[in-house]
C-alpha cells in the first residue's frame, strides 16, 4: 500500500480510535458508526492485503485467525461481514471484518 491506512494510524495512536482485543497479528477496534449494538472491526496488523479475496489467498491461517478473533470478541451469536470492493461499501482498503452482535433480526441492519 502506498499511503499507511487509517487503521495503522489508530494502531499507531496518531489518531483516535477505541482498541478492545489485541493478538499478535490482528486487533479489533469499535466501529465509529455502529449499524447494531455491538458492530466492532477485526482488523490484521499488516496491510499487505486490501480485501479478504487477497487475504485467503495470501495467508489463509491469518484469515482464520480473523474469523476465530471475531467469536471471541462477539461472545455470542454474530454477523461477520467483508466488504470488497468499492460498489460493496468498501471504503478502507486494508481488510478488515465487521462483526455485528446484539440482539440482530434478518433485515435487522442497514449498510454496514
Amino acid at each position: 500500500m502506498a499511503d499507511t491506512s487509517v487503521f495503522s494510524k489508530i494502531r499507531a495512536g496518531e489518531i483516535p480510535g477505541e482498541i478492545v482485543h489485541e493478538t499478535e497479528r490482528v486487533f479489533v477496534l469499535r466501529d465509529i458508526a455502529p449499524k447494531a449494538p455491538v458492530h466492532l472491526l477485526v482488523v490484521p496488523k499488516t496491510e499487505q492485503y486490501r480485501n479478504v479475496g487477497e487475504l485467503a489467498a495470501g495467508d489463509p491461517d491469518l484469515l482464520a485467525e480473523v474469523i476465530a478473533v471475531a467469536g471471541e470478541v462477539a461472545d455470542g451469536d454474530f454477523r461477520l461481514i467483508f466488504n470488497t470492493g468499492e460498489d460493496a461499501g468498501q471504503t478502507v482498503f486494508h481488510v478488515h471484518a465487521h462483526v455485528l452482535a446484539g440482539g440482530l433480526t434478518e433485515g435487522s441492519l442497514g449498510d454496514a
